[in-house]
């Protein structure tokens, strides 16, 4: 990748436009681990009978891999036999679930710790925890003040939590994706099949998520983020069901409006997005733009796909502490908390969590 071609791959990624203009303040995030929870929401319970476990763990500056390794360990089964849905934020606490292989002999795995954890839970299911299968997360990120008091904090941020609250927020995939300082942007080009499996999973999911953050950040600089355009891809608030748009009317921008139903993005593979009118003209543009980033995931076999561009932050509130505003919501399964802070603060951090919160 040439160097002006890399300076536009890491602003696509890592600094796009913010749909509501300026952060309100200065915040200090994660000064210590439980300034960011995050608990996992599956969606279902577990089936109560089967030849796995499923086990709902609290971690606390561990990061993922990590604890399955561990939990690989003291069932005695191979790692790659352990699941869990999704990646979670080291420089955290978090409550997420893990699936194992059902010891052969028993053992007590609700009392079973190690440095950074502990099993809450155990449960008999049904099969191994894949990847995705949650229905969202719910988080609890403390805000310190960088100045002033936390109540001051709080009167800057409130006319902005309401505009999120009933807007959503650009559905950017967060910084943690594309590594420290921007790292899993390169390579690009032919190298990355000679990389190990995870590096080079890193690598594709780096160069497709952005393409996509391009195309959102085009979107919010026309303000169409947040509204259907004739030939978009919508999808339905947190499920997958995408249909086309092939002209908009009072009942799609009403529901839009409601945050019922959102425009997409795409998120890249071989052939061409199934957007039309401007919107297809729009994403092959930036598709050109960023070619190589494209044509490494159509050569890896990725079929085109569609995110939302927009994120609905539910159960939105915050709280007042003599020095910090401490925010909890409730984000669909795949999306970032750092989407939602981005758009509030000018937050600095003690430490790079690493992994997704989605």
């Amino acid at each position: 990748m040439t160097t002006a071609a890399g300076d536009a791959a890491r602003a696509a990624a890592l600094a796009p436009p913010r749909a509501y203009g300026a952060p309100v303040g200065e915040a200090v995030l994660r000064a210590r681990a439980e300034d960011f929870t995050v608990e996992e929401d599956l969606g279902f319970a577990p089936a109560g009978a089967g030849a796995h476990l499923l086990l709902r763990v609290r971690k606390t500056d561990a990061n993922t891999p990590w604890v399955a390794r561990e939990l690989a360990r003291a069932v005695r089964c191979r790692p790659q036999e352990v699941g869990y849905a999704g990646l979670k934020d080291r420089r955290a606490i978090a409550i997420q679930w893990f699936s194992v292989p059902r010891p052969r002999e028993p053992l007590d795995l609700q009392a079973l710790h190690g440095e950074g954890f502990e099993v809450l839970e155990a449960h008999a299911h049904n099969r191994k925890l894949p990847r995705g299968a949650l229905a969202g997360n719910c988080f609890a990120v403390r805000l310190r003040t960088a100045a002033g008091t936390g109540e001051q904090l709080a009167e800057r941020l409130a006319p902005r939590l309401a505009a999120i609250a009933a807007r959503g927020v650009p559905n950017y995939f967060g910084p943690q994706r594309f590594g420290r300082d921007g790292a899993n942007l390169d390579p690009v080009a032919g190298t990355v099949a000679r990389l190990p499996a995870a590096a080079r999973g890193f690598r594709l999911s780096a160069a497709r998520s952005m393409v996509f953050n391009a195309v959102l950040a085009a979107r919010v600089a026309d303000g169409s983020w947040e509204r259907l355009l004739a030939g978009d891809l919508a999808n339905l608030d947190g499920r997958g069901s995408i249909f086309g748009v092939p002209a908009t009317d009072e009942t799609l921008e009403s529901r839009c409006a409601r945050l019922e139903i959102h425009p997409t993005g795409p998120l890249w593979g071989a052939g061409e997005p199934r957007t039309g009118a401007g919107v297809l003209a729009l994403e092959r543009r930036i598709g050109a733009d960023f070619a190589a980033q494209c044509a490494l995931c159509a050569a890896a076999g990725m079929a085109q796909e569609r995110r939302s561009l927009r994120l609905r932050v539910a159960e939105l509130e915050s709280g007042v502490e003599s020095d910090a505003v401490l925010l909890r919501f409730r984000l669909t399964r795949g999306s970032f908390a750092t989407a939602v802070l981005r758009e509030l603060v000018d937050a600095s951090s003690s430490d790079y969590g690493g992994e997704s919160s989605a």
